[in-house]
């Protein structure tokens, strides 16, 4: 039987522990696949009776339990630790059990006792707080996959569109001098080999978007595209790789043409998300490319506004579950 997945509590202030426990209570409903959460036993039964859902929970020693004790109670990892429940209140003690949830679920990953890891939201402020280095859980994750960070790939995947930004969280105004052939090429090729791996696609097809208005209209609105995406297609074509474009972004998400890609590769932030937030807000899933881990995570924060409050909804998680459980029996029979 596959290993479990492994979920991270996220930090405890914030929606992580309630949607947890929803997402458990649904698990028959929804037909989820045995998963364990790493720490968090008291955050979770008092988040779960906050939110008014009953949630037997089982401690356990080892992942492999979970797969025994999750038709009847939400398997945790007792050894990780746990917190005060304290909804929209972070403290320094909640984001160092959201740290040492992060780094059990992902050891656990690695060492194939669970077959990957979600990762329920953190605050990156509060972690900062206690020394955490790492820009985010997607950089602390390469690290710890000994996988260089500009090989870390995050893909925005839903059930129209999966996408992924080659800038992430860069000003508008350095897009252009970071958007390089060599970015290109590399950030395409780990989306090409992960699109094969975890999604069972024998030759995924990129849709490469443009830069500029009309993807530059042959240099008239900017020569990024004839300079610099165009040769880099070329080049990825030339590889073998199924590549198309520059497209013109505003075009390329468009219903007659979602259906001529298996992912679109945006230039910047916003061109990727907001296409994918429009189409698939509820049921976006963050998916990290370019790990030997599955790692997956909801589309949001920590919500510490509406925390405790029974207002998120738990459809990210859910995706984010599902999705990983789709790429750990992909690469189970694609390793």
């Amino acid at each position: 039987m596959a290993a479990p997945l492994a979920i991270s509590l996220g930090d405890p202030a914030g929606v992580g522990p309630e949607l947890i426990a929803a997402t458990w209570a649904a698990r028959e409903e929804l037909g989820l696949q045995p998963f364990v959460v790493a720490g968090g036993a008291q955050v979770l039964r008092a988040a779960a009776a906050n939110r008014g859902i009953e949630l037997p929970v089982a401690e356990v020693t080892h992942p492999q339990e979970a797969v025994t004790v999750f038709a009847t109670a939400l398997p945790v990892l007792a050894h990780v630790g746990d917190a005060k429940f304290a909804p929209g209140r972070p403290s320094p003690e909640g984001a160092a059990l959201a740290l040492r949830s992060l780094e059990t679920a992902t050891s656990l990953a690695l060492s194939r006792a669970a077959s990957g890891v979600v990762t329920a939201p953190v605050s990156k402020s509060e972690l900062a707080a206690i020394g955490f280095t790492w820009p985010g859980q997607t950089e602390f994750l390469a690290h710890a996959c000994g996988v260089e960070e500009e090989d870390a790939v995050m893909m925005l995947a839903g059930p129209s569109l999966k996408t992924v930004p080659l800038t992430v969280h860069v000003a508008i105004s350095e897009v252009s001098s970071l958007i390089t052939k060599e970015l290109i090429l590399r950030r395409c090729r780990v989306i090409a080999r992960s699109m094969a791996r975890d999604f069972g696609l024998a030759s995924p097809r990129l849709a490469i978007a443009g830069l500029n208005p009309h993807a530059g209209e042959k240099g008239r609105m900017g020569v990024e595209e004839r300079d610099v995406i165009a040769p880099a297609i070329a080049a990825l074509v030339a590889e073998g790789i199924d590549a198309t474009g520059p497209h013109p972004a505003d075009t390329l998400f468009a219903p007659h043409k979602r259906g001529t890609y298996d992912v679109a590769v945006a230039m910047y932030h916003d061109q990727a998300l907001v296409p994918l937030k429009t189409l698939d807000f509820d049921n976006g899933v963050n998916m990290t490319l370019g790990l030997p881990i599955v790692r997956t995570s909801p589309d949001h924060g920590t919500a510490f506004d509406i925390a405790g409050q029974g207002l998120a909804r738990p459809d990210s998680l859910v995706a984010a579950i599902r999705l990983a459980a789709e790429a750990a029996a992909n690469r189970a029979t694609n390793p």
